[in-house]
């Protein structure tokens, strides 16, 4: 196993072209740590079996729920539960990281055309 290394959210970033395809820079366990662009509006969809959690490193993210909406700017974070609807929402371009275990499908239980490759490293 090679030593640990530092990980460079910026340079990793500038890698991501495309909106709504998270990216795998690291994991710990079986825990992925994604990074992703966002911006319009996502499906609304919801995680049976796993918490999500959204890590904004750029931009101002809305996340609506059924009963209401968290918004997010940078450097803060939420947690949506297993099993709550939410659709993220980006005005503008939202750099963001996304903690969940390996194998969650972006569009949970909703699938279609938005949902991105697993397992894709950058």
């Amino acid at each position: 196993m090679s030593s640990p290394q530092p990980i460079n959210l910026a340079a990793k970033l500038a890698l991501i072209h495309e909106h709504w395809m998270p990216k795998v820079i690291a994991e710990m366990n079986d825990y992925q740590f994604k990074l992703a662009k966002l911006k319009g509006e996502f499906v609304w969809h919801s995680h049976a079996d796993t918490d999500e959690t959204f890590i904004v490193v750029q931009g101002r993210l809305r996340i609506e729920l059924r009963d209401g909406a968290i918004d997010l700017g940078p450097g803060e974070m939420t947690v949506i539960p297993r099993g709550v609807e939410h659709r993220p929402c980006a005005l503008e371009e939202v750099h963001l990281m996304l903690i969940e275990p390996r194998g969650v499908v972006n569009t949970g239980d909703q699938g279609g055309p938005r949902s991105a490759p697993n397992d894709v490293w950058i």
